[in-house]
């Protein structure tokens, strides 16, 4: 009889994308325990062309990549608004946030902001300070300078507790 192969920690990033402010949040998962690695967020200068901004994005988020090597990355999806093109343009900031990771050759997951609120706090319609109570309990190391990065933060304890089943739903689409 042998014994199950061990398994180290999984590092997770976890990104919160927008034009103006990109959150990002890492932690690792090592079974049911979670442990708070780093946040922050990417800030293209104000006044640049879209272009710019999104090469911005790309360019911060490929340094954290680079700096803490995630194995796994969770995005928010987008959710729909009244100004369309808003939402175009935070596609498009979304899309280069999935682009990254993917460039270094990991999966990315998505998640919609009323689960990210629903796994973190108990509830899908949670505001911004209820996450930042749990994110205190769930990662007492943590702390966030912007409500982006705790957003990020959320959105990767999500994929911890969500990874399986996001890694299943993959397989069967045929991803």
């Amino acid at each position: 009889m042998s014994s199950p192969p061990i398994r180290g920690p999984i590092r997770i990033l976890g990104i919160d994308p927008g034009l103006r402010r990109t959150g990002w949040g890492v932690i690792e998962t090592d079974g049911n325990r979670l442990v708070f690695v780093g946040c922050g967020s990417v800030e293209p200068k104000e006044g640049l062309p879209l272009a710019s901004r999104l090469l911005g994005i790309h360019e911060g988020l490929a340094a954290v990549l680079e700096t803490f090597r995630p194995l796994e990355a969770a995005v928010e999806q987008t959710f729909v608004n009244k100004d369309g093109v808003a939402t175009l343009k935070l596609g498009q900031a979304r899309g280069v946030a999935m682009l990254a990771p993917a460039m270094f050759g990991i999966e990315v997951a998505e998640y919609a902001p009323n689960r990210v609120k629903k796994t973190v706090v108990g509830a899908g319609h949670a505001d911004k300070s209820q996450i930042l109570v749990m994110l205190k309990i769930l990662l007492p190391k943590a702390e966030p300078k912007s409500a982006d990065a705790a957003d990020a933060l959320a959105i990767a304890i999500t994929h911890a507790h969500h990874r399986q089943s996001a890694a299943l739903r993959l397989r069967v689409v045929g991803v």
